[in-house]
């Protein structure tokens, strides 16, 4: 993967636990930033709530520069992407 792209798998957010709640948000949220660098290609992918794709998303808006959404059955799908060229 070239400098710049960030796969987070969501999952991983709530290892811990094995199940993601809304009171841990917050961690999550922060979990992701210090991840992600300022101006990355993020490619999204693992198990996990739609809520919490959705937050995550929300969060990177203006972070990163590009968002995906990765799947076994879709492959690659562009949720943001903000690269002007």
């Amino acid at each position: 993967m070239p400098t710049g792209e960030v796969t987070l798998d969501v999952s991983q957010l709530y290892s811990g636990t094995g199940t993601a709640k809304l009171a841990d948000l917050p961690a999550y949220e922060e979990a992701v930033r210090q991840q992600v660098p300022a101006g990355a290609v993020v490619r999204l992918t693992g198990a996990g709530p739609i809520w919490l794709y959705l937050r995550i998303a929300h969060v990177l808006h203006g972070r990163a520069k590009r968002l995906l959404y990765h799947s076994p059955v879709t492959g690659d799908v562009v949720i943001f992407d903000h690269d002007p060229y």
